[in-house]
């Protein structure tokens, strides 16, 4: 991807309600050449869409935790992510390497629901889990494929 190409990506990732003329500002570029590059981007899948960004504290989901998950039988088919998309509760499924198969990010407002939503993990996806609650988030959300690379500058 062009270094242009990667700045629109990291102006739009700040604000994705981003004008194409505010765009075009910071870019040194002309309001439908910025137009014409989102595009691209976008038919290209590297933009894939654009979200509200909420608080989780203000929508009553101030706990947030990690939970590893690993399935009872490895010989079973891989179907955890189909088995647990329907809990609302999870935010984020990463498949992982190392002991557990996959990590979760949920979102919840007690410890109590914390601990109904462990319940309903191991039941529906016929897993084993490890919880890690989050004590607080420093930052959060940050793509590292719109930060530059040493190789881009020429770096070493």
């Amino acid at each position: 991807m062009e270094d242009l190409d990667r700045r629109l990506v990291g102006l739009l990732l700040a604000d994705g309600r981003m004008s194409y003329t505010d765009l075009g500002k910071a870019t040194g570029l002309s309001t439908s050449a910025v137009h014409q590059r989102v595009r691209r981007l976008e038919e290209r899948g590297v933009v894939t869409g654009y979200t509200a960004q909420v608080s989780p504290e203000a929508l009553g989901l101030p706990l947030t935790a990690l939970i590893s998950v690993t399935p009872f039988d490895p010989s079973a088919p891989d179907d955890v992510p189909e088995r647990l998309r329907h809990i609302t509760e999870i935010e984020d499924c990463h498949s992982v390497a190392g002991e557990e198969s996959y990590v979760l990010k949920v979102r919840v407002s007690t410890p109590g629901d914390l601990e109904d939503l462990l319940a309903r993990i191991r039941s529906a996806g016929s897993v084993s889990t490890h919880t890690t609650v989050v004590l607080s988030t420093p930052w959060e959300g940050r793509s590292a494929s719109a930060q530059p690379r040493a190789t881009d500058s020429g770096g070493s």
